[in-house]
């Protein structure tokens, strides 16, 4: 159905959107969904100023949000889960970097259609952030969600305590191997990280072991059957063993301790990180307060809004970072009742699948769905923001 458009007198000057979206996850990333809201937001309001703003929760998509943000890419070829050498890298504003776990050692990572539960490492994660503390950098972000490997961090461990200058080991060792491996370091990563702060985004509350554990929640996911579950388990509670009897302290049982199969555990141990909700992160990380300066509307959005959006996503951090700000969402398919988004702080949502019931296209051919959203948009919440300032 076509939209009517209001009188040229009301549309849009000195008007500011600020999009503000996630990717939507196999189809569009952040930018490219910033791009096709804001050219139907411009269609309707042509003088408006359309600023976008990529953002993530802290796993894949953190990258890119960084070098929209400004940041610089550093690509580093590094270990992938299976151990395979893969093109990454870091990102970098002055003496800062952001490192997306998920780019090089996440699920993403491996081999179509294959799982390595039992091997996948985190060594590539390790060294990337070698590389960022070697050429200088002395605060790491580090996002970690979308990990492909249940072993405790070890292979980042391992990077990290590498000779220097680095020089890359091929491993695809699990944590068992790994944790033999890591257990003279501690001090080694400690000297390594001295003056260096490490700040890791994590949504999940799971200590690192027992019942609500990496192993046990997340590992199934990572393909493992029941019985390598509970080696995993077994393996991640002697690595703990290992590292309190270094450190003369047990982590494990510390909310975010399983996050990222672990990894978390790992930072919070051996890193001496600070572990932050992933959006609060990047929301800071990208100077989301800044670009609110004078905003007439937020669009933020993520391919799917359901009860997980409102539990640390990037739509519901959006919408309370937005405080005053209306806020709007656009999304491949909505799965939550309006009560529940507003009471996260979003107006209203805007699918592709109000638009074209047909999945599978909304994936394939987003663009122009998102277009039509962004009219709609404009209509329906800038229209009469101009009416409100007296300008039609």
């Amino acid at each position: 159905m076509a939209l009517t458009l209001p009188p040229r007198a009301e549309r849009g000057a000195g008007l500011r959107v600020v999009v503000a979206s996630d990717k939507f996850k196999g189809s569009l990333t952040s930018a490219e969904v910033a791009a096709a809201v804001g050219a139907g937001v411009r269609r309707v309001c042509p003088d408006a100023t359309v600023v976008p703003v990529p953002v993530a929760d802290g796993g894949d998509g953190t990258l890119a949000a960084a070098v929209g943000a400004g940041f610089t890419l550093v690509p580093i070829v590094a270990s992938g889960p299976t151990g395979s050498r893969v093109h990454s890298g870091y990102a970098r504003r002055n003496n800062t970097a952001v490192v997306e776990l998920a780019d090089v050692s996440g699920l993403v990572r491996l081999p179509e259609g294959r799982r390595a539960p039992m091997t996948a490492t985190t060594y590539g994660t390790g060294e990337l952030i070698a590389a960022a503390i070697d050429a200088g950098c002395t605060r790491i972000i580090l996002g970690i969600g979308g990990s492909a490997s249940t072993d405790g961090g070890t292979g980042l461990i391992q990077a990290l305590a590498a000779p220097r200058p680095f020089t890359h080991v091929e491993t695809t060792a699990g944590v068992g191997e790994q944790a033999i491996a890591c257990s003279p370091t501690p001090g080694v990563v400690a000297a390594r990280l001295e003056g260096v702060e490490v700040v890791v985004a994590c949504d999940v509350d799971n200590p690192l072991t027992g019942p609500r554990g990496a192993a046990a929640v997340y590992g199934p996911q990572k393909g493992a059957t029941p019985e390598q579950v509970v080696e995993l388990d077994g393996r991640l509670s002697a690595w703990a063993d290992e590292v309190a009897e270094h450190t003369g302290r047990d982590l494990r049982d510390v909310p975010g301790a399983g996050a990222a199969g672990g990894v978390g555990f790992a930072a919070l141990a051996l890193l001496g990180a600070e572990l932050r909700p992933g959006i609060e992160l990047v929301l800071e990380m990208v100077g989301f307060e800044q670009q609110l300066a004078g905003a007439d509307l937020v669009i933020t959005g993520e391919g799917a809004l359901d009860e997980q959006t409102l539990h640390g996503k990037a739509v519901a951090g959006v919408a309370a970072a937005g405080t005053g700000i209306p806020v709007v969402a656009v999304c491949g398919v909505n799965r939550l009742e309006a009560h529940q988004l507003q009471d996260a702080g979003v107006r209203a949502a805007y699918a592709l699948t109000d638009l074209e019931p047909d999945v599978q296209r909304c994936i394939a051919e987003p663009e122009p769905l998102l277009e039509r959203l962004g009219e709609r948009i404009a209509i329906e919440h800038l229209t009469m923001t101009r009416r409100e300032r007296g300008g039609g």
